[in-house]
Order: structure tokens, then sequence, then C-alpha cells
């Protein structure tokens, strides 16, 4: 287990140079333009969200050559997508947030460093430079691109390959479905593995809708659906002055935490998981950190994204297009969370999965019908850690690693692979706390791991 502190990198301004922007369109013409229905979870994921993807030097295929492939990659796989070109707007009657697919485009863009990809420095360290690989390419564009890819090369040979994509679009395992898909087509002559399911009704509300829980894990909204973006985003994003750390927990420490769980009573329905012992860990660690008086009298909630695509009777297609997941959530007094064994709070965390069945999500989804509003809770723990994007293999070879553009965030805290994927099976837990507070984090952090 160690910890990193996240210091100024030593490389912080990439000097990229964007050498082309274009708008490129499916390859041949799909059906006529037609507004896409967007599920109620969909409808509050109205934000862009960036991941870079790096590529080590492949003699057969240098940059320039990678950049063609992915290009007519991109044209091709947007006949099966062929939402990607289109754009989001408010339909006026009901309120709502349609993908209108005009043949708007895709972005895509086309850049140099001046850096080798190992002068870059360490790919897990989350460098706010790594937004120039993406978040530059995408203000070329003034009209909103769904989706904008930027691949820019090092001067190794190397290159990386950034998307900014509006989360109404994808989750996570639909996101990889897609880079799956992507790859292929920049092979030659090889068929769409996986053919998108993009019926986003499968998730439309119940009519009428039929909220049978209390779903304390959502906030009501006043402002109708649609008109969010005067509200942020999940989460009420405020600028302090944080400090930022990587919790490295290797696979080892994952299987001591997993010891822990089992060597208290615990209800046999709880599935110890590397993800709940985890989860189950930090959330004690952030709950018990809080810097507030009669801390331990204080209720604290940690959600989670559960996927539903197995969960709904009949179950989602695995290649449903589009957001299918909800927020799980546990919760408890932070003097239980100090005194209770760690079996406890994983039979929490594992409970708050076991709780989302059909009925629940469903009510989910009716509840977001009624209310219009977001996921609300003391913090949120976003998994990248089983994702496998660094597992996608394209005609030059596998990512040497693949990750999020990080935000910090004090009421977000990520989990990410170490470079080797999630095959590797150890995990880095990014943390971002005022300065108090990250001090005893750290301090719990090391003393529940003893």
């Amino acid at each position: 287990m160690g910890t990193l502190d996240l210091k100024p990198a030593a490389i912080q301004e990439l000097k990229v140079a964007i050498q082309e922007t274009t708008l490129i369109h499916p390859s041949h013409e799909t059906h006529e333009n037609k507004s896409i229905f967007l599920s109620n979870i969909d409808q509050v994921l109205n934000f862009h969200v960036q991941t870079v993807h790096f590529f080590p030097a492949n003699p057969d295929f240098p940059p320039e050559t990678a950049v063609a492939r992915l290009k007519n990659a991109l044209e091709k796989v947007m006949v099966a997508y062929d939402f990607l070109a289109g754009r989001l707007k408010l339909n006026h009657q009901t309120g709502r947030l349609e993908i209108d697919c005009s043949p708007s485009g895709v972005g895509f863009v086309v850049a140099t460093t001046e850096y080798s990809l190992d002068e870059v420095g360490d790919l897990v360290y989350p460098n706010p430079a790594f937004m120039q690989l993406i978040v530059d390419g995408l203000n070329k564009f003034d009209d909103q691109p769904l989706c904008v890819l930027q691949v820019t090369s090092f001067k190794c040979g190397g290159f990386a390959m950034g998307l900014s994509t509006n989360h109404v679009l994808f989750d996570g395992l639909s996101f990889k479905i897609f880079l799956e898909n992507l790859a292929s087509q920049a092979f030659d002559d090889k068929p769409l593995p996986l053919p998108p399911c993009n019926d986003r009704r499968l998730l439309a509300a119940r009519s009428p809708p039929q909220v049978t829980f209390p779903h304390p894990e959502l906030l009501k909204l006043k402002l109708p659906i649609g008109e969010e973006e005067k509200n942020p985003p999940v989460f009420d994003s405020k600028q302090e002055d944080l400090d930022f750390k990587i919790f490295s927990l290797s696979p080892n420490d994952i299987s001591c935490l997993k010891e822990k769980a089992k060597a208290g009573e615990i209800n046999p329905t709880t599935k110890i998981t590397g993800f709940n012992v985890v989860t189950a860990h930090v959330w004690r660690c952030k709950a018990l950190s809080y810097d507030v008086e009669n801390n331990r009298e204080r209720e604290s909630m940690v959600l989670y994204a559960v996927d539903i695509r197995s969960k709904l009777k009949p179950p989602l297609p695995v290649t449903y297009c589009g957001n299918a997941v909800l927020s799980a959530y546990a919760s408890a007094k932070c003097s239980e969370l100090e005194d209770e064994p760690f079996s406890k709070l994983v039979e929490m965390v594992s409970a708050g999965s076991t709780r989302m069945t059909d009925e629940y999500a469903r009510s989910a989804i009716d509840w977001g019908e009624v209310y219009k509003g977001f996921p609300n809770g003391e913090f949120l723990i976003s998994s990248w850690w089983r994702l496998g994007f660094d597992e996608v293999v394209y005609p030059w070879g596998k990512p040497r690693y693949s990750c999020p553009v990080v935000y910090h965030r004090k009421d977000i805290i990520l989990l990410f692979p170490e470079i080797g994927g999630a095959s590797g099976n150890g995990v880095n837990v990014l943390v971002a706390l005022p300065h108090k507070e990250m001090e005893k984090f750290q301090a719990l952090f090391h003393k529940y791991m003893a």
C-alpha cells in the first residue's frame, strides 16, 4: 500500500499544436433525420466526459497511419452509431432533451506535441496537462459536437487518443463497447463485433409513473428537465483549496480487506468483492475525516453506480447503448462507521447493490419522471477500475494506459486501475480534500489497513 502526493507535475504544459480540425460523417448515408428519446437517467447527464488513451510507438503504425485508420474507423462505426453526428436539443412540447440526429458531424482533431511519451512521466498521475490532449480540440468547435476525437502524436512515434463524449451518449460499459467497435473498424475488413442496441425507450418511465420506494439517494429539483444547466450537475462543485493524493491498494491489500470482512459476523448474502471492501474502507475514512463538530452524530451517505442491465426483467441487452446505471447507496451514522466491525460496513455496501432490483430500478426511473432530480449524497465513488478500456485491441496494439481526464472534486472519489489494466487487480484511489481533512483521511486509511 502506497500514497502518492500529487505535487505539480514535471510537465504542466504539453505544448500541443493543433494541426487539423474537421467534422466527419458516416461512411454512407444513415436513416432520415430523426430524434432519439433519452431516458430519465440520460437526461441528468448533459456534460462531457473526457478520456485519454496512450499508445507507445509502433514502427508499423506511425501516428499519421493511425490517424488515417482512426478517421476511417470513426466514419464506418458512425453508421451503427448514427446519433453521434447529431446534436442535443430541447423538445419544448415535452420539456425533455433529445438527440437530433442531423448529420452535423463528429469532431476530429489532429495535433502534435514536442515531448516524447516517456517525458510525460507517470501516466497514472492525473496530470491536469492531459486536458490539452482533448479539451483543446473540443474547444475548436462552436456547435457543441456530442463527440470529439483528438489524436496527438509524440516525438517518439507514440500518440494519445483523446475522446470527449457527452455523457448522455454512453455510460462506462457502453463506451467500452463503442471503443471495441471503433478499434475493430481500424482493422481491414473486420465486421462490427458488438452492434449496439440503440433503443433507449427500454428505460422509459412507466405510464403512469409508479414510485414505490422513498429513494433517499435522489434530490428533487424545482427546474423542469432540460434546464439543469442552470444547476451544477449531480454534485455541487465548489472551488476550494484541496490537497490531492493517490492511495494505491495492491492485490494483497485488497485480499487483506476481504479477510477482515470475512472475520466478522456477516449476512450470508453479502458479497465480499474487491469493489465492496474498497468502497467500505474509503467510506469509513472519508466520513470520519469530516471536519465538523459532533461528527459522530452525523449521518453519512455514500453513492456508487450499479449497472442495471442484468437487474431488469427482462434483462437489457448487454450492448444497450446509453446510460444503464443508477446510484446505489449505503447510509449510517458516523458513530456506527467508527464502532462497528468492518464486516458490517461491507454488508451495508453490498446491500446497496442488492437493493437494486427490477422494481427498485423502475421506481427510480419513475421518480425521475415525477420529480426530475439528481443523485444526492455526501460523496460519490466513481469507479473506472474494471471497465477495461486499456484491454481494447487496436491494429497497433493495446493502450499503455487509459484514464479519465480528472477534475479534482472533494465530493467525488475516483477508483482507477494500475498500469497493466483491470487484470492486475490493484486499484488507485484518487482523493481530493481540504488539507486538515486529508491529513485525517490519510491517517485513517493506514490505520484501518493495519
